[in-house]
């Protein structure tokens, strides 16, 4: 995976402000995937590519963490926002307080990688949203990975 420098989202997120999203999530996120976004928040990258369910995907930049998504031009990025437009995509839980899937990064043709808290609230999976598949309530989600480090590698 190539990392473009240059589009890292400024500022960089706070501990405060991820302990805020993950009070409002109701999640724990990985250690591995904060020292990512602390590092690479909202990155776009290049041969960012992986196979799964026999379709190679193409990540197109990584989602961002901002704490005022109105005035920053990439707010559009930044996770809380994709939840907000998808949300009732990501779950068949109508009456679902937080998240149990988190949109981590968005992939060529609207789709979305994700992690998935489902099975195990503390070890989330690494999945593959698939937006022309989902339904209200219904989603669909294809397995990349057991976590965020073993996604890396496949990149």
């Amino acid at each position: 995976m190539k990392i473009k420098q240059s589009t890292i989202v400024k500022p960089l997120p706070s501990e405060e402000l991820i302990s805020k999203h993950e009070k409002f999530w109701r999640l724990k996120l990985p250690e591995v995937f904060l020292d990512f976004i602390k590092t690479y928040n909202g990155v776009e990258v290049e041969e960012a590519t992986f196979e799964c369910n026999a379709r190679n995907y193409s990540i197109e930049r990584f989602l961002c963490m901002l704490d005022d998504i109105e005035n920053h031009p990439k707010g559009i990025y930044d996770i809380d926002v994709v939840v907000s437009q998808i949300g009732e995509r990501l779950t068949d839980n109508e009456d679902l307080l937080g998240a149990e899937v988190l949109p981590i990064a968005s992939i060529f043709a609207g789709d979305f990688v994700c992690l998935d808290f489902r099975e195990n609230k503390d070890k989330p999976l690494v999945c593959v949203w698939s937006h022309e598949e989902s339904g209200e309530f219904e989603p669909v989600f294809y397995k990349i990975a057991d976590n965020f480090t073993e996604f890396l590698e496949i990149l």
